[in-house]
């Protein structure tokens, strides 16, 4: 071997082009993480030309160490110090190498912490939809002999508090809820969905709704906040008898059309959780095919055009201007003209149900 200094830039140029190897192996586990979490598009651009770089780096480095092996062997003194300026950047990526793959693991961790967060901040978005999903289900199940439609509409609060569900309870009963716990955040939502399906099973428990809400207001005021208070209404329907038969608990008024003229069917016990042993009363009325049940929160209405809200009469008038509309029809015409009519964004949750008989 004649020329000496092309086996330091040969040495050096190995070293070089290992320094940017791992480098690159960093750049790597950080672009397959990202692409395997579906990572922001500008972030795996960013990293997939950063592991380039390393990696080509790595690869001329190694070029440079291969060359000046050759050329040691039969360079002349001219060529060796042309090849030898080569090692003065593979000197450099030596020295600074700790600095080089230092910056890659750092920058690795960053993305981890990143796509942690992210992870994190997609779960805190998606936590209030779940809820939401649970207590007030975009998709209900089918009655034969009924049409059913439903329409909710969040609020500014992070967690519903609002919810309404449809049980079958024999072949020929099925029983429709709505309910609002007071409140926004967890708390109330976990409330909310305790109500719900313990609701389920004192329905199934006993035939009278009044009796089911009373042991539903035993079981949850044991176990509900100080501050916390329940509205609700129960309606069970009864082909086989021809008859709906409610039991209310505070709720605001539902509407009743039947015989070409439309009721309401009003509060018939207190607010659950004020009392453990409250009493409440169940009401009957006769069931016809035609006959629509109307069921909403107050968040509808209770929305507000400065000091004026929408209220029970607005709500009746939608009804009766066009008492043959389908029930879906009905649930957004009623959200639409409470958006209409209020001065901004609605505040408050806002859950509507509306069930006919055919």
């Amino acid at each position: 071997m004649d020329q000496p200094l092309l086996v330091v830039v040969t040495l050096a140029g190995l070293v070089a082009a290992v320094v940017w190897a791992r480098s690159a192996r960093y750049r790597l586990r950080q672009l397959r993480r990202l692409e395997n979490a579906e990572g922001d598009p500008e972030t795996l651009t960013l990293v997939r030309s950063d592991f380039r770089k390393d990696a080509l780096s790595s690869a001329t480095y190694l070029l440079i160490a291969g060359v000046a092996l050759v050329f040691a062997w039969r360079a002349g003194r001219f060529e060796s110090l042309a090849l030898f300026a080569l090692a003065v950047p593979a000197i450099v990526s030596v020295v600074l190498g700790r600095n080089f793959v230092a910056e890659a693991r750092v920058a690795q961790a960053r993305s981890e912490l990143e796509r942690r967060a992210q992870e994190v901040l997609t779960q805190d978005e998606l936590a209030p939809r779940r809820w939401a999903e649970r207590l007030a289900p975009e998709s209900l199940p089918a009655f034969e002999g009924f049409e059913i439609g439903r329409v909710y509409q969040p609020g500014d609060g992070l967690m519903a508090g609002d919810f309404y569900d449809l049980i079958r309870l024999s072949p020929t009963r099925m029983a429709a809820v709505i309910g609002d716990v007071s409140g926004h955040g967890i708390e109330p939502a976990i409330t909310a969905f305790q109500a719900k399906y313990l609701l389920r099973v004192f329905l199934r428990q006993y035939r009278d709704p009044a009796q089911a809400l009373e042991e539903l207001n035993a079981q949850i005021t044991a176990v509900g906040g100080p501050e916390e208070f329940i509205s609700l209404c129960v309606v069970v329907f009864d082909t086989a008898a021809g008859t709906l038969r409610f039991a209310s608990a505070g709720h605001p008024a539902a509407w009743m059309w039947h015989d070409r003229d439309l009721r309401p069917l009003r509060a018939t016990g207190p607010i659950l959780m004020l009392d453990a042993g409250a009493e409440f009363t169940s009401r009957e009325v006769t069931l016809e095919p035609g006959d629509l049940c109307l069921l909403y929160t107050d968040g509808l209405s209770e929305v507000r055009d400065g000091e004026h809200l929408f209220g029970e009469d607005r709500i009746a008038q939608i009804v009766r201007r066009d008492p043959g509309a389908g029930p879906d029809v009905l649930c957004k015409s009623l959200l639409e003209a409470a958006s209409d009519f209020s001065s901004g964004p609605l505040q408050d949750d806002v859950a509507i149900l509306a069930i006919r008989r055919t």
